[in-house]
């Protein structure tokens, strides 16, 4: 069972998609870790949750306080689960959902948006992870003292981007059971 935590929706219980094959929602107690580390960094913030699933990312966000939250997901049962956990949540107008891939969505946001918080979760057995970090600058989608969270099953996040790590500050780590928790935050051109 997938919940709200805190905030304005708490204890709210989230509808979630059937079987694992296409999604692999996160732990509550991942999801409390996280909200953990940057509880400080939600209040009245913009939010971009890239690999939405449930939405339970996004949502837990703008119900702590986020004031907008973008959840993407390419899979058309994933949004139409996410629509409903906005709609049962009452988050619905501080939320906006999207079908598309992450790439397309990232290169479709140049020039028009940035953020303060990304949470990045894609499927473990992909290059997404680092593919999305590469994006994320390329496309100068992160405001300054942006934070990302990345879930991982293993350490090295960087995949074939291994200098990205000059690219981002690494701000909070966690590990539970198979899913490690990295919180980055953007190195700014004076600091590179």
């Amino acid at each position: 069972m997938m919940r709200i935590i805190t905030g304005k929706a708490r204890g709210c219980k989230l509808y979630t998609l059937e079987g694992t094959e296409t999604t692999r929602p996160t732990t509550e107690r991942v999801k409390q870790a996280i909200f953990s580390m940057i509880q400080f960094d939600i209040e009245g913030r913009d939010v971009l949750d890239l690999f939405g699933g449930s939405g339970q990312m996004g949502l837990e966000a703008v119900s702590r306080g986020a004031r907008h939250a973008i959840i993407v997901d390419k899979s058309k049962p994933a949004v139409d689960v996410i629509y409903k956990n906005m709609l049962k949540t009452k988050l619905a107008p501080d939320c906006f959902v999207v079908k598309s891939d992450y790439a397309d969505f990232l290169k479709s946001r140049q020039g028009r948006e940035q953020y303060d918080i990304v949470f990045l979760d894609p499927p473990y057995a992909s290059d997404a992870l680092s593919e999305s970090l590469l994006l994320l600058l390329r496309y100068d989608l992160l405001k300054p003292g942006a934070r990302v969270v990345c879930e991982s099953d293993k350490e090295n996040i960087w995949g074939k981007h291994f200098a990205l790590c000059d690219r981002y500050r690494v701000v909070g780590k966690t590990h539970h059971a198979s899913s490690y928790v990295t919180i980055l935050e953007p190195v700014t051109e004076t600091e590179a």
